[in-house]
């Protein structure tokens, strides 16, 4: 007589049976993961957020009362994303925060694997020295610290200066490659020259010889005037991309590549009134206004923002924005290791009567 088949409850009771005899060895079923391992598209914890400036710039200056430069280091608020609560993401890869140095602060000399980028949003007389060589910096102007480099903050003005820290350290985590040293542990790098960076690489001309594999720009201070005198330029001569406006890259003078390694920035000038077609692309990405406002669609929700807004845009959520008033954007994201892998994806959305006109 054939025995019968077993039961889905006498199959289930085996399974969760043999689950939990494998899971003290280590083992755990692909089955059950599977989906959540390779999703159909990408799925990020990170929301569509705003951190409004006229909101949070009150509490940089009532922090600066209660803690000082060199008990704190580093005096950072950071932007935490609402889907990841604690985890110190402003999206799934990248790190940012608001610093503020008063005037007379210092922030001492340390150096760190993590690549950062600094983006002024407030103040005159602030500097950073990076590996000896100090930049005074400007509202908008674009910083750039290396990996492993030493540098140090300082204010010589008459009013706080505040900068966007943005930083690569959640993929240097993720790779369990993390180093920092504290300047006491080791000696000051020699001083160089004010401006000798920008002297040497910043001319259209390189040093004869000069190491063209460098994986990071030599230039680490980007002046916003500059920008925005090529994105004017832009508008002159170049017609507008409809997803994006006018949008220049910052690059590495040596190789033609990102500015940084590992994060990949830009700025775009939207035209008043202008409004960008709908776009998607795989890096989450963070929008700081240098200037002007507007009004962004991210993933259906509707964000307003002006000067000195940060907001941010998640991997693959659809979005356009669209200018009240002649606005400038920076923008930062991991695109740069994206491409470098081979994962990039963008996805632009072509109006219907387009679509139509070229079937």
């Amino acid at each position: 007589m054939q025995e019968s088949a077993p039961s889905a409850t006498d199959r289930q009771q085996k399974l969760a049976a043999f689950y939990e005899r494998a899971d003290p060895h280590g083992l755990s079923p692909l089955w059950l993961a599977l989906a959540r391992l390779v999703p159909a598209q990408p799925e990020s914890p990170a929301r569509a957020s705003i951190w409004r400036y006229d909101e949070v710039r009150p509490f940089l200056i009532e922090a600066s009362s209660l803690i000082g430069t060199e008990e704190a280091e580093r005096r950072v608020l950071m932007l935490e994303n609402a889907g990841m609560p604690g985890e110190a993401k402003i999206t799934r890869s990248l790190y940012a925060g608001l610093q503020i140095i008063q005037p007379g602060e210092y922030a001492r000399r340390h150096r760190h694997t993590a690549a950062a980028l600094r983006f002024v949003m407030e103040g005159t007389g602030g500097w950073t020295s990076v590996d000896g060589e100090r930049t005074y910096m400007e509202p908008g102007d674009f910083v750039v610290t290396p990996s492993w480099t030493w540098h140090e903050h300082g204010n010589e003005g008459s009013g706080p200066v505040v900068w966007m820290d943005g930083l690569d350290v959640h993929i240097v985590n993720l790779l369990d490659a993390g180093f920092r040293q504290d300047q006491s542990e080791h000696a000051a790098p020699a001083e160089r020259t004010t401006g000798a960076s920008n002297s040497t690489f910043g001319m259209n001309m390189l040093p004869v010889g000069c190491d063209r594999n460098r994986a990071t720009s030599p230039l680490f201070n980007y002046p916003y005037a500059k920008a925005r005198e090529a994105l004017h330029g832009l508008t002159r001569d170049t017609a507008d991309d409809p997803h994006f406006g006018f949008r220049l890259r910052y690059a590495n003078p040596v190789n033609g590549d990102w500015a940084i390694a590992t994060i990949a920035t830009w700025m775009q000038l939207l035209p008043k009134g202008f409004k960008t077609q709908n776009y998607r692309s795989t890096d989450g990405t963070v929008f700081v206004v240098a200037e002007g406002a507007g009004r962004s669609i991210v993933g259906g929700q509707s964000i307003d923002w002006t000067k000195g807004d940060i907001f941010v845009v998640p991997s693959w959520s659809m979005a356009s924005h669209e200018a009240s008033e002649e606005a400038v954007l920076f923008g930062a994201s991991d695109r740069v290791v994206q491409e470098k892998l081979g994962l990039w994806r963008e996805h632009r959305q072509i109006p219907i009567d387009e679509h139509l006109a070229y079937s």
